[in-house]
């Protein structure tokens, strides 16, 4: 009895003790900490149940925490999008009903910007940090070993995803993500920069920054899946189309499992970055409607812009630009006017067909109810930078010639016109391209601005079309806003939204202090000095921002904008420029929308002024050292490496991995064996990498060992010899022998020779090689093939599975005798390209 009486005082006393510690943490303190701290036990503890009192656990969702009709989120981030893309902000030709609807359901934000590339912007926009604080100055593959360019979002830099999760919310990321460094990509992580760990429950889409819309690589949570025929309609599948049913799907399962559970959608399609790709039925609705070309474009809109009121009345049109060879639409010839606007016609389709898909996902929240909708907070981002020029003066039909720089010749784009008629497999924007336009059409998507995407310098670069709605909230529904923001706001607006302080500590790290500022003041007509929001001139939140990519400078303060533009973003140069002292324009943005007007010459004090808060900022943000280097980034000792110090790689059937995560055998001599158990009915893929826009495979077929090495589509390379009879043995290894004829050449061609059991089959010419990528999304793959085929000889045997046991795969590559840096081969690169 003595010592029962003993126990229930100690129980009582730890019971105590324990209320006090965490009573001690100020509640404000405390709901700052992520994840919240577990909440003390205010029940009884006896010594049985029946002397006891339990006290069962909340469910977690926002008003558990004190929130009261936290609101869903829909965020919407799409890709290379210019500024007078969307018909919304002024496009005379392009229809984007769903953010028209967004835009008179709420209301439009026309300087709204962004870090004029795509992996920096995300990083920015799910941590409420500039960029470089977030470790993303460049994008993962140009990664250097400075904090601000390492591609690793800082500990202290989390997302807000994870402080939403924390107070109950459904988190689910559809689409890109570009913020995996290329190292982490393989089935062996680290994961700890994919979205599941980052705040996410789920995530589908592709781990890369772009993909073939209608053969992507897919990814859900962690795992690598096959893209379906079709979509869950039946019609041919495309990738958009399918995330928007993930995300209906996602969105109507959480609601039914949990109705008061707010959910978090962020819908970020790779559209319309390269490679634009759509169903033909849109393309035919834009049939001749880009006739008339991109000069006339940027004049039609500029004026529809104007009466819409997302730019000012006394907004000037700026030129195109005298630097960058971009041409007039009449100095063309007439097969040049067709080749490019059948090109602009694919992507304006792409940008509607984007659109629409967005709308689906609207339609089902409404669908659940007016209320749903009613308190949905819906943020659609038209663009993470400007509209891209990287499809050259031409425009392409494969994109990776671009990041290899390889001519595409022209006849091949024009030769492509004839398929331009319903029903043509072989449409421009269909599966066989991998298309961009050229650059003239993005500096026309940009209207009125200068420049396009990578220009962080100018406005082109970097200001993007924004609507937020929520109805049950904003009042003022069709208003402009032209306060100044930027992407780093959106964490700290929907912080303040939902009714949260921004947190303190994430998972034990203390977080350094947000970048961005709040939107939320937008939401009413007058500020709380009574200041009237909607005018042009209104004040705003967001008073100094640094701009910075590749070198290319700019500095916005209280009206005034610097800007300093260290390259053209389409050409190619040699280097030798001094980024401490660029040529620096001056801008008085509060009166000049588009930075019509340079003020440099007539304010040097200003311009000085400007460039010492520039420097500021890039100490304060972790911009410094600045690089515009563009060949030297590319060298694999600047990151870590998957594969560095091997030579050797040994894979069992079923193995995949981008290119970043698996060994770079472009150009250099190596070896092949695949170790197998087959008869002489067998064939099938035993290792590939890449496929139908560029790549190579070692595969059986027809009786007969085949090596393909596809240079892009510009040149091709199949050696193909019949394997022996099983008749005189098994064949239990096959072998391919690569034997660069200079390791140290650009696009050097190789002798390639087969074997079987070591019994010479021949050798065969690989007239061409690539030195930079062979695929921008596609794998490397051994026992099958994924996505696209490297040849079309088997594409309707796709995923042409070894039917053979592929017992296993041997890569061994000898030591290569390299000579030339990525550097002076980028400087081959300019002379040759300069040349032409």
């Amino acid at each position: 009895m003595i010592l029962k009486r003993i126990y229930k005082r100690v129980v009582a006393v730890a019971i105590a003790i324990s209320l006090f510690l965490v009573m001690a943490v100020p509640p404000v303190r405390a709901q700052q900490i992520i994840p919240h701290p577990d909440a003390p036990f205010s029940g009884k503890i006896g010594l049985t149940y029946e002397d006891s009192e339990e006290v069962v656990p909340q469910l977690k969702i926002p008003e558990t925490f004190g929130i009261q009709d936290a609101p869903n989120i829909l965020l919407v981030m799409l890709d290379d999008v210019g500024y007078g893309q969307f018909g919304t902000f002024g496009s005379s030709v392009i229809q984007t009903p769903t953010m028209d609807y967004v835009a008179d359901n709420g209301l439009k934000y026309t300087q709204f910007h962004t870090t004029a590339l795509c992996a920096p912007t995300r990083a920015a926009l799910l941590t409420g940090h500039n960029h470089h604080s977030a470790g993303t100055g460049i994008i993962t593959r140009l990664a250097t070993g400075f904090p601000g360019y390492d591609s690793q979002i800082p500990l202290d830099t989390a997302t807000f995803a994870e402080t939403l999760q924390a107070y109950g919310y459904a988190n689910a990321w559809f689409g890109k993500t570009h913020n995996v460094p290329d190292w982490e990509t393989s089935i062996a992580g680290p994961f700890d920069q994919w979205p599941t760990h980052m705040g996410f429950d789920y995530f589908y889409g592709f781990v890369a920054g772009d993909t073939d819309q209608f053969s992507p690589v897919l990814v859900e949570n962690t795992t690598r899946l096959e893209a379906p025929d079709t979509n869950a309609d039946g019609s041919p599948y495309h990738l958009t189309t399918d995330m928007a049913d993930h995300a209906i799907s996602y969105i109507r399962q959480v609601k039914a499992a949990m109705p008061d559970k707010p959910f978090f959608a962020y819908f970020a399609p790779g559209a319309t970055h390269a490679p634009h790709q759509v169903p033909q039925e849109y393309v035919e609705q834009y049939k001749d409607q880009f006739d008339s070309g991109w000069d006339a474009y940027r004049t039609d809109t500029f004026e529809r812009q104007k009466t819409l009121g997302v730019v000012p009345p006394d907004t000037i049109l700026t030129p195109m630009p005298t630097n960058g060879d971009l041409q007039s639409w009449d100095s063309l010839t007439q097969e040049q006017k067709d080749v490019y606007a059948n090109m602009a016609e694919v992507f304006a389709a792409f940008t509607t067909h984007t659109d629409e898909q967005v709308g689906r996902v609207i339609e089902a929240i409404a669908d659940l109810g007016p209320e749903e909708l009613e308190n949905t907070l819906i943020i659609y981002i038209a663009g993470d930078n400007g509209s891209s020029a990287e499809g050259g003066l031409e425009g392409l039909l494969n994109e990776i010639t671009f990041f290899n720089q390889i001519e595409e010749p022209f006849p091949d784009k024009v030769a492509v016109l004839e398929h331009n008629v319903p029903g043509d497999p072989l449409y421009l924007g269909g599966p066989m391209y991998y298309n961009h336009f050229p650059a003239a059409w993005a500096w026309a998507m940009d209207t009125p601005l200068k420049w396009t995407k990578q220009a962080a310098s100018h406005f082109g670069g970097t200001r993007n079309g924004m609507a937020i709605s929520w109805p049950k909230r904003i009042k003022d529904v069709g208003d402009v806003r032209y306060q100044f923001s930027h992407v780093t706001d959106i964490a700290p607006t929907i912080y303040e939204a939902i009714g949260i302080p921004a947190p303190t500590t994430i998972n034990g790290v203390d977080q350094k202090p947000l970048e961005g500022a709040s939107l939320v003041y937008t939401f009413d007509r007058t500020d709380a000095d009574g200041n009237d929001l909607s005018l042009v001139n209104a004040p705003t939140d967001h008073n100094t921002q640094y701009f910075e990519m590749f070198g290319n400078q700019g500095i916005y303060h209280d009206g005034w904008m610097a800007s300093a533009l260290r390259r053209v973003p389409w050409m190619l140069d040699e280097g030798g420029v001094d980024l401490l002292h660029l040529d620096w324009e001056l801008y008085d943005v509060t009166n000049d929308f588009s930075q019509g007007t340079d003020l440099a010459d007539d304010n040097p004090d200003k311009v000085e002024e400007m460039k010492q808060l520039f420097f500021a900022e890039a100490g304060k943000y972790g911009v410094l050292p600045l690089d515009d280097r563009q060949a030297e980034r590319q060298e694999s000792s600047h990151r870590p490496e998957l594969t560095a110090g091997r030579t050797t790689f040994v894979y069992p059937a079923g193995f995949q991995a981008p290119e970043g995560a698996t060994p770079n055998l472009k150009n250099l001599d190596h070896t092949i064996v695949a170790e197998v158990t087959m008869d002489d009915t067998d064939e099938g893929m035993l290792v590939t990498e890449g496929g139908r826009f560029a790549g190579f495979g070692l595969f059986v077929q027809d009786g007969q060992l085949v090596y393909h090495f596809n240079q892009a589509g510009v040149t091709r390379s199949d050696i193909t010899f019949p394997l022996p009879p099983t008749t005189e043995g098994p064949i239990t290894t096959l072998k391919a022998v690569y034997k660069s004829d200079d390791p140290n050449v650009l696009y050097a061609g190789a002798d390639v020779t087969l074997y079987a059991n070591d019994i010479l089959l021949g050798t065969g010419r690989v007239e061409a090689s690539l030195p930079y990528r062979l695929t921008m999304d596609e794998n490397f793959v051994v026992g099958f093939d994924t996505q696209t085929p490297v040849t079309e000889d088997y594409a309707d045997q796709m995923p042409f599975k070894f039917t053979g046991t592929l017992n296993k795969l041997t890569i061994t590559i000898d030591d290569p005798l390299i000579e030339v840096s990525h550097e002076e081969l980028w400087d081959r690169i300019i002379q040759e390209v300069t040349q032409r």
